[in-house]
């Protein structure tokens, strides 16, 4: 599944500048970046297929500091052009950077940031995405990255609303994708965005990957305890609440659970994620909220029920300030964009009707967290990952140095779908 923006309509308005070409790509690569990452926008956007059917781009790989550049096993590899000629591409493509704790080089953030001030569409694939982050250019907008490194980069970048169930995210002129073999997909989206679906259908072919997969991350998470929170007692207590979101309790249930007073685990809770436990907390409800309206015929009434809100006016309030729509308005998106040969999930996890108590999983969750079939509930990195990705919605500015790239915008958008 990707997340695909309706709402930039700034983002579809814009113009290359004099000097852009939409058919030229721009390739940055950096030392240190994987080789694998770093191959697929180069094989996508290199190579000439026209005898197969699959218009030809115009490829410049570009170095992002000076070079050679190390990348895999060693190998070290020269580009033929530097940053100065990001100037005339116009798409701009960060396939992965090296470390998601240390900052990318400010030259080469100047030149993505002039890019999309000029109009070229911006790409990050897998880690690239925190070079977009770093740049501003994620501020305010729906993201995603490898699963691994969401919470990371939602805690890095609190603005940025960070979706680690997307294969892919495009936000008009921002595109992020998540990790490795998912950069082939946000690429044969650009293409079928660019010249159709019978283009990256030959593209497809040719690559011999799905010319679209359906699903997103979910079936990839590692459900252990992430490193940096691993022996923390709140991760068992935030396991617990997402296992019973469905229930009726409130942040003084949780401080009870972690032998904690409320003072004490408020601050406790925010050292450790950057957001209030009650925040997260209602976040959490909501993004049920959102996989319930998109996986069964619940009516609103009961969705609010079975995502512990005490009223369907509170998830109505709450659903609109965090997404910017109303439930049904979202649910009708949803499905309006939904394409065909999509099918809602039955309890047992296969294809069937949607709706009743047989569209949802264990302990009332949605089988859409569970591609796979039923199978045990969220455990302790899960816990762990919605902890950090929980920062994002929380917060509501960025760094001084970013926030001349904040993007004036909703939360999130009236709809998910698969790219068209």
């Amino acid at each position: 599944m990707s997340h695909d923006s309706t709402a930039a309509p700034e983002a579809a308005a814009r113009k290359l500048s004099g000097r852009r070409r939409k058919e030229i790509v721009a390739v940055l690569l950096f030392s240190g970046g994987p080789i694998f990452e770093s191959s697929i926008p180069l094989s996508v956007f290199g190579i000439d297929r026209q005898d197969a059917g699959v218009p030809r781009y115009r490829l410049l790989v570009c170095g992002g500091e000076e070079g050679p550049l190390r990348t895999t096993g060693g190998l070290e590899l020269t580009t033929p052009h530097g940053l100065e000629a990001i100037s005339r591409a116009g798409t701009v493509v960060v396939p992965a950077w090296r470390s998601i704790t240390s900052p990318p080089p400010e030259e080469a953030l100047d030149a993505i940031r002039r890019a999309h001030e000029e109009g070229a569409r911006i790409v990050g694939l897998c880690t690239g995405a925190f070079v977009l982050a770093a740049a501003g250019l994620l501020d305010g907008r729906p993201a995603t990255t490898h699963w691994m490194y969401a919470p990371t980069l939602a805690k890095r970048y609190p603005s940025v609303h960070v979706d680690p169930r997307e294969l892919f995210v495009d936000d008009g002129d921002v595109l992020t994708s998540a990790g490795t073999a998912a950069g082939i997909d946000l690429c044969l989206h650009i293409v079928r965005t660019d010249h159709g679906n019978e283009a990256a259908g030959a593209l497809a072919r040719r690559l011999v990957v799905p010319p679209r997969r359906s699903g997103g991350q979910e079936r990839y998470l590692d459900r252990s305890l992430p490193e940096e929170i691993g022996a923390d007692p709140l991760a068992e207590v935030v396991a617990w609440a997402l296992e019973h979101l469905h229930e009726q309790f409130d942040v003084e249930t949780l401080a009870a659970r972690a032998y904690m007073s409320r003072r004490t685990f408020d601050r406790r809770f925010r050292s450790l994620t950057g957001s209030a436990p009650l925040q997260w907390l209602i976040t959490q409800r909501v993004l049920q909220a959102q996989r319930l309206l998109e996986t069964s015929d619940y009516s609103v009434d009961e969705v609010a029920g079975r995502c512990g809100f005490r009223s369907p006016v509170a998830l109505r309030g709450h659903f609109r300030r965090q997404l910017g729509s109303s439930p049904a308005a979202y649910r009708a998106a949803y499905r309006a964009r939904r394409p065909q040969g999509d099918k809602q999930v039955d309890g047992d996890g296969a294809p069937g009707q949607s709706g009743g108590p047989g569209s949802l999983g264990p302990a009332g969750l949605p089988p859409a967290l569970h591609p796979d079939g039923p199978v045990p509930m969220q455990t302790r990195r899960t816990a762990a990952s919605a902890l950090s990705a929980a920062a994002s919605a929380s917060a509501s500015s960025a760094e001084n140095g970013r926030e001349a790239y904040a993007t004036s915008r909703a939360a999130s958008l009236p709809g998910q779908r698969s790219a068209p």
